[in-house]
């Protein structure tokens, strides 16, 4: 007989179970305390025995019957995998061919030690090739002369984005009639720079918004050509070098060797000296703090402008800056939630940015209230900053007040903290003030009268700053070397050596010398470069190698993999973040950062390859610095991963003459009785032709092999002889296990074997059709999560959508079970191979249910309970009352007695039974973990409606049209200048930087990214516990399988909808990260740069900028406007406040 029907909210026989309930309608997610076992358990006992009188009825199944049932499922899954799994026989295939390998150690300290040393003499080869760039340039300009009278046609030179303005009909050049004598070159495809060059020439790249023909850019473009014969000898002393680049303090970047630029289809708004390796070598760390005038006067067009200069300005911030942004008025207070200096990372500066955008104008100029501001905070020193060059960024349109009080208090007389001062938007105020308030504490002024302005005059202040530098001299010649970041020429992810170059020419009569920096130097170095420099193979799967900087972001890790990459910013991923993190990582990164020696070994939690489990494992870490760098280099090892095999088969080689042995196991013609082989696509040799499809990859090395010898130099021997080797031993584990074993009569659809060397062999060779896991053992899951874990894993398929009954009838789906082989020899322990089989879904799911019921084999008949008779539910005959499911580690399920649930195997457990799941996450039999990818990608937002204007235009309402004093102010001749500026660079208004710099396609945008996932909790016990919501309570039973990842779950079904308002989520969700405002109050450790410029008693501070104020002349403005568009060529209206400052520098 069937258990009688129940109704939601009908009473349950027997006593009731809620002496303590969980208030509301069952468990919720994020509930603090989990209900005590111990309080259940007596009653729960007892509950099984209990039914109505008189009745015969099923009963829930007692402790003992499901803990019987557990030990059937597990004696089922062993006997499987000691028949076919072949672990045993394995071992003694190694052992039988001991005398074809050797067990070698990997000895951490020694290994840490030599890949530092090789990366220190890789680093340190750029370092002296950048020292014959820095010294050569400073020669070429002091000896050069400079010519007023220069023209373009004078001056020969490649200029890399002439093909794509030639293309382009509405450039610059093309409407101007450009008569620069560009040289058109012919280039050949290099794999190493993954471009075309020509070797014989330099490329010149010029900003967008500066005019090629100005005598300043001539002059520049004449001396930097001398470079170009420095360049080719730099190659011809080291041909590993990839680009050679100067970039000159006026925005000329000359760069070799010459290939065409990457103009993007929209606007290239790539600048040199707004490059992350630009502004590192060009002046030492800052502490800054940007005040931003609010007054009532601040209005339109001009509180746009002050908005996105402030923005501007922080992109030419590094990581080993500090900033703090403020507005004021009467008043000053943050703009965000950040009330002291933080570090200008990517995330904050984001945050600084919206908040600049939530900026109102209202009140009265209080310049007092701005300055103490700035001042205290640059005077705290409870709090992480950069302690070196500390200024004052002052955004205002005008004002009377010198504040001479606020600068005596705290900047007078050592004048320690610089101020410069920006005057935005056009008006009439005297801008004296402004100009003598910079030039009283060591700044500069500037003008921003237009949007033109506002990407040169944020970035020149660097020109001051480096004032300190090029006055120290020699001592300042240091090479530093940058955070990861895309190079703009696609290289990829590169670090740069950066080394400054100084004006050693004399100023004035009185011969001073002069102060100004002419440009950076950089030398380029892929990171695949110095990952060439590091072990690989004989780490095993899971040991790696990483590297860190002084800010803890790491250069080299294996999860180091950006979804997309921004010009304009740095890769950078702190060590914690590209780990989980704990307190004992912590303490190594700080070890790393403070450049010391260190050996640890921990237990730590790891995320698996496809991100879907938690494994907690033992790890050693070992590091060391790299010498004469900024970086520190670690090894990480699990404990079986001392040892490794090599393979030795110099002696059989000999004996089949001088051909590889087992070759032909290899061969597509043997798997039929072998079993197919998959090869790991590494690179074995280097004229073996690389291809995603394995087929045509084990295609191309079979060609290779039948061409080079054994012994060929140009093959990789430990991958090669090691391939070869493993061929072999798994055949033979074919020979004697799989070929003569029955499949079927186990419901297997496959058995599989992977190993070190590269061989993933899956018998019988049909089963290659249906196999979907990576050819590369190291990068398979089950391969990595079997190392880290002792017994059976099971992983069933991965479900990205639901699948069909229909289409599980049709189409076979397997779930694979592995375990790693561990051989012992001679006392020395490693895991060389995992071997597995692929379970038949459907035919396990049907012995699930005879193994979790009363039957002891599938073909014994039914046992039928009597009408007085009292039975226990199973699995198998009340699956209509009865959920029985096995679940593994990570939550996802595996089997299900619920024929309707085999289409969601693989799928998180709380998508097929919230209640359920969340009463196991409960009772501690899961444990969460959430951390964040903040390397992730995602699809573009689509544009907000903003209306017909163009964007980051004051937009003047139909008032001010009317009124006719408006027509005569500043503003609107500012907007009319914009109108006519945006008719003549009308890209300008189309395209936000971001978007103008990347591609003009939709493309995706870096995102975070918050991941979540479930392990194994605690308990480890068998017992049943109640899902409590009232009337409508379930009980279930839960026991993890002994030496598996499985937990087996026996569970009434439930009869009520109210209780399934808690579900845990796995699945990744888009997020904004970590509170940023929390996060600058516990900041990570890191250390600055170990050298500081920013005093020096000889700097020459007279020269701190000049402007003009007049009022806006409506009919003589018009009247040039007009002259412009009729005839004269047009130019960027910050040309001529650029031309003026480099004529200084020259």
């Amino acid at each position: 007989m069937a258990v009688p029907a129940r109704t939601c909210g009908a009473s349950r026989p027997g006593p009731a179970l809620t002496a303590r309930p969980w208030p509301g309608c069952g468990p919720q997610p994020g509930r603090g305390a989990r209900r005590p076992l111990s309080l259940l358990l007596p009653s729960l006992l007892l509950l099984p025995l209990l039914a109505a009188p008189g009745t015969s009825a099923y009963s829930f199944p007692q402790q003992h019957t499901m803990q019987h049932w557990a030990r059937r499922l597990e004696q089922e899954v062993d006997g499987v995998m000691r028949i076919f799994g072949g672990v045993q026989q394995l071992r003694e295939i190694y052992k039988d061919n001991r005398n074809l390998f050797e067990v070698q150690e990997n000895e951490p300290q020694k290994l840490v030690e030599k890949v530092a040393g090789d990366i220190e003499s890789l680093l340190d080869r750029k370092v002296q090739a950048l020292k014959r760039l820095a010294d050569a340039a400073e020669n070429f300009q002091k000896a050069h002369r400079w010519q007023d009278n220069i023209k373009e046609e004078d001056i020969m030179y490649y200029d890399a984005k002439a093909d794509a303005e030639l293309d382009d009909p509405e450039s610059e050049d093309v409407e101007r009639g450009s008569k620069a004598s560009t040289l058109r070159l012919d280039f050949i495809e290099d794999p190493n720079f993954k471009n075309k060059v020509n070797y014989s020439y330099t490329a010149v790249q010029i900003p967008t918004d500066i005019y090629k023909g100005s005598t300043v850019i001539l002059n520049e473009l004449n001396w930097t050509e001398a470079l170009e014969n420095v360049f080719i000898e730099n190659r011809r002393q080291d041909p590993t070098l990839l680009w050679q680049v100067f970039g000159s303090a006026t925005g000329v970047t000359r760069y070799y060797p010459a290939t065409p630029w990457r103009a993007p289809k929209k606007i290239d708004l790539y600048d040199v000296r707004r490059r992350p390796w630009y502004i590192q070598g060009a002046s030492s760390p800052k502490d800054m703090v940007i005040i931003v005038d609010v007054s009532g006067s601040v209005s339109g067009l001009t509180l746009k402008l002050m908005k996105t200069s402030v923005c501007e300005m922080l992109d030419t911030l590094s990581d080993d800056d500090y900033v703090n942004v403020a507005s004021f008025n009467e008043k000053a207070q943050p703009v965000s939630c950040f009330t002291h200096l933080v570090q200008a990372n990517v995330r904050n500066k984001k945050v600084f940015k919206e908040a600049v955008q939530g900026m109102v104008a209202k009140g009265t100029t209080g310049y007092k209230a701005g300055f103490e501001y700035a001042f205290d905070q640059l005077q705290n020193s409870n709090i992480t900053r950069a302690n070196c060059n500390k200024m004052i960024m002052m955004f205002t349109d005008g004002g009377e007040d010198r504040v001479q009080d606020v600068f005596e208090k705290y900047n007078w007389p050592n004048r320690t903290v610089r101020v410069f001062t920006f005057s935005v938007g056009q008006h009439n105020y005297d801008v004296t003030p402004l100009q003598w308030m910079a030039c009283a504490n060591k700044g500069y002024y500037f003008e921003i009268p237009s949007i033109g302005a506002i990407r040169i005059n944020t970035q020149e202040y660097l020109d001051v700053l480096g004032r300190p530098m090029v006055l120290a001299g020699k001592e300042a010649k240091q090479v530093q070397w940058t955070n990861v970041y895309e190079d703009a020429l696609g290289l990829g992810l590169v670090v740069t050596g950066t080394l400054p170059v100084f004006n050693l020419t004399q100023d004035g009569l009185g011969m001073t010398p002069n102060q100004l920096i002419l440009g950076v130097m950089g030398i380029d170095v892929a990171l695949n470069d110095i990952k060439r420099l590091t072990p690989n193979y004989t780490l095993g799967a899971n040991g790696y190698v990483f590297a860190i900087d002084l800010n803890g972001y790491v250069l080299l890790h294996p999860n180091l993999k950006p979804q997309t990459t921004n010009f304009r910013e740095p890769v950078t991923l702190d060590f914690l973040d590209a780990e989980l993190e704990d307190e004992n990582k912590e303490e190594i990164r700080r070890s790393m950062i403070d450049g010391n020696k260190g050996h640890k070994q921990i237990r730590t939690l790891v995320k698996s390859l496809d991100e879907r489990y938690i494994d907690e494992v033992m790890r050693n870490y070992t590091w060391v610095p790299i010498r004469s760098t900024n970086y520190s280099l670690g090894l990480v090892l699990p404990p079986y991963s001392t040892f490794y095999l090599q393979a030795n088969l110099s002696d059989q080689i000999l004996q089949v003459k001088c051909k590889w042995p087992d070759f032909e196991f290899l061969l597509p013609s043997s798997f039929e009785s072998e079993g197919h082989v998959f090869i790991a696509p590494r690179e074995y040799c280097k004229d073996l032709n690389a291809s995603d499809n394995n087929t045509e990859f084990l295609k191309n090395f079979i060609e290779l092999m039948e061409k080079v010898t054994p012994d060929s130099k140009q093959c990789n021997n430990f991958l090669l002889h090691n391939l070869i080797l493993d061929t072999g031993i798994t055949q033979q584990l074919v020979e004697r296990v799989w070929r003569d074993q029955d499949l079927n009569t186990y419901s297997l659809l496959a058995v599989f074997a992977a190993t070190d060397g590269g061989i993933t062999r899956v018998f019988p060779n049909k089963a290659a059709e249906d196999w979907t896991e990576n050819p590369e053992p190291f990068n398979a899951s089950f391969y990595r999560r079997s190392l880290d874990n002792y017994g059976y894993v099971f992983k069933p398929p991965h479900q990205d959508t639901l699948l069909r009954p229909l289409e599980l009838e049709n189409d076979t789906v397997g779930i694979l079970v592995s375990t790693a082989v561990e051989l012992s020899l001679g006392g020395r322990t490693l895991r060389p191979a995992v071997v597995g089989v692929k379970l038949d879904l459907e035919a396990w799911a049907e012995k699930f249910k005879v193994l979790a019921s009363n039957r002891t084999h599938q073909d014994q008949p039914q046992k039928q309970c009597g009408p007085s008779s009292h039975c226990e539910m199973d699995c198998e005959v009340n699956n209509e009352d009865l959920l029985c499911v096995l679940i593994d580690d990570g939550g996802f399920l595996v089997l299900s007695n619920q024929n309707h649930q085999w289409d969601q195997v693989g799928r998180f457990f709380s998508e097929v039974d919230a209640n359920l799941m969340l009463a196991l996450y409960n009772n501690s039999f899961y444990t969460r973990k959430e951390s964040y990818d903040y390397q992730a990608a995602c699809a573009p937002q689509p544009p907000g409606n903003l209306g017909a204007a163009p964007r980051g235009v004051f937009v003047p309402t139909i008032a001010d049209f009317l009124n006719l004093a408006w027509w005569t102010s500043a503003a609107a001749w500012s907007l009319f200048q914009q109108l006519l500026y945006g008719l003549i660079y009308h890209s300008w208004f189309q395209a936000d930087p971001a978007e103008a710099e990347g591609s003009s396609e939709t493309r995706e945008s870096s995102c975070v990214m918050k991941q979540t996932q479930y392990y194994f909790g605690s308990v480890n016990a068998s017992y049943n516990a109640i899902i409590d919501c009232g009337n409508c309570s379930r009980l279930f039973h839960a026991q993890r399988l002994t030496n598996t990842n499985l937990l087996f779950v026996v569970a009434e079904k439930p009869l009520c909808s109210q209780c399934e308002a808690g579900r845990l989520l796995q699945k990744e969700t888009h997020s904004d990260g970590p509170e940023q405002c929390e996060l600058v109050q516990r900041p990570r450790y890191r250390r600055g740069p170990h050298i500081c410029f920013d005093y020096n008693a000889t700097e020459d501070t007279s020269d701190c900028g000049r402007g003009a104020s007049f009022p806006p002349s409506l009919g003589v403005l018009v009247s040039l406007q007009l002259l412009l568009l009729l005839g004269l060529p047009p130019r960027p209206q910050p040309q001529a406040h650029a031309h003026a400052h480099a004529s200084r520098r020259l």
